[in-house]
């Protein structure tokens, strides 16, 4: 697709170049978008010959139209030009690596309408409004929440894309909602660990869905708590991150998923001690949560406790086969010692799940089906290079942050580890 010029600039628009990508803009499929268009005059082109000849569109066109359309068209607002992110400071959309396939850029364009969406929705939302005291919740988006949490912990590709979607739609129910968009951010936050989305393009978006939750309610545990993780994770920002980390714990000391977060960046970080002492409160405060374990299990490990790590590890991957977290982290450990065997039998294990993840999407929508696709990128991509220096580092018992920061961005052209949500 072409680049969307900022308002009153001179410069390329967004063209869409096939029905698939006309409904991704508006994150829809491809019948609702050709019913629009007959129905309600969705302004869509054709290169000249027969009515079955390929079609186009610009986006400009389209966002006229949706903010012309009646509310039965069921079309949410349509994205605002990127540029406006500007004008609230939330950081625009990386552009996708230049090596991503147009399959994926058509995944990438979903998403990153739904990223706008919430920047459009937002500036639409008067700002005395966003900082009120006492925001009355609507239930309907309420509801939505909780359905959208309900498919986050289960981490999987098509469930993180439905989880996106439901965390999407509380906001256009209630755009005053910080807790949809603390959801919406630790949606892409996993996102980029769980499917092929790219980390910049994920920790983007997660920084500008975590602000805004911010801005909405600053005394929400969970909005500080995603900001601190992308903040530690996209950007290497330690002091912010350990900042959000400590004032989500403030505000709740009883949400776990802050002291699990919070020990993943202390392990990294080689501050071992207060990593056990945080996922074993977050372990006491959730005890059932796998992924909790299975870093855990992480930890232990990188801390000097092999055998039990190893153990918990199994442990998990037993009782859940098909969680993605256990094999992985048991992978790299044993990538790291050298037992070529072992290593070889975990990736393949990991194959496995991903190839089930790809059957289980093919009766879902173009859009999820794309979220799903392929392996996660964990030991060939780039980005995990910093990711395994770190435990590397750890295990040879160099303990010091700026160290391990160091190797960490030696190690990996991105700079940023490729995990850290379990």
């Amino acid at each position: 697709m072409g680049k969307l010029a900022p308002t009153g600039a001179p410069g390329p628009v967004e063209k869409l170049d096939s029905w698939k990508e006309i409904a991704a803009f508006f994150a829809r499929d491809e019948r609702t978008v050709k019913r629009w268009e007959k129905e309600r005059g969705l302004p869509v082109h054709r290169l000249p010959g027969s009515s079955k000849a390929r079609v186009f569109a610009y986006g400009e066109e389209l966002a006229a139209w949706s903010r012309s359309a009646a509310p039965e068209t069921e079309v949410a607002q349509a994205p605002a030009p990127l540029a406006a992110a500007a004008d609230v400071g939330v950081p625009p959309t990386v552009p996708a690596p230049a090596g991503i396939t147009r399959r994926f850029r058509v995944l990438a364009a979903s998403l990153g309408a739904v990223a706008l969406a919430v920047v459009a929705i937002s500036l639409n939302y008067p700002l005395g409004n966003r900082r009120a005291a006492a925001h009355t919740t609507n239930p309907e988006a309420e509801d939505l929440y909780l359905k959208g949490r309900y498919h986050w912990n289960k981490r999987t590709p098509e469930d993180l894309t439905k989880a996106l979607d439901f965390f999407t739609q509380a906001i256009v129910h209630d755009p005053g909602y910080a807790k949809a968009y603390a959801g919406l951010a630790d949606t892409y936050n996993l996102l980029r660990e769980f499917s092929q989305m790219p980390s910049n393009e994920a920790f983007s978006r997660s920084l500008a869905a975590a602000k805004r939750a911010v801005e909405l309610d600053d005394g929400l545990a969970e909005a500080h708590n995603s900001l601190a993780f992308a903040s530690f994770y996209g950007a290497w920002d330690f002091a912010t991150a350990d900042r959000e980390f400590k004032r989500a714990i403030e505000l709740n000391p009883n949400y776990a998923t802050a002291y699990h977060w919070y020990a993943n960046t202390l392990m990294s970080l080689g501050r071992f001690p207060e990593a056990i002492a945080n996922i074993t409160r977050a372990q006491r405060l959730d005890p059932a949560s796998a992924s909790i374990l299975a870093d855990k299990g992480e930890i232990l490990f990188v801390a000097g406790q092999r055998d039990a790590g190893i153990a918990l590890l199994k442990q998990v991957s037993a009782a859940d086969p098909a969680f993605q977290s256990p094999h992985r982290y048991l992978q790299n450990i044993y990538l790291i010692g050298q037992d070529y065997p072992n290593y070889l039998a975990r990736r393949e294990s990991l194959g496995a799940i991903s190839a089930r993840h790809r059957r289980t999407g093919s009766g879902r929508s173009g859009r999820e089906r794309l979220c799903c696709r392929g392996r996660r990128r964990h030991v060939r991509s780039p980005a995990a290079g910093p990711d395994v220096a770190l435990r590397a580092r750890s295990l040879a018992g160099l303990q010091r942050g700026p160290d391990l920061l160091l190797d960490g961005e030696q190690a990996g052209s991105a700079g940023v580890p490729a995990r850290g949500g379990g």
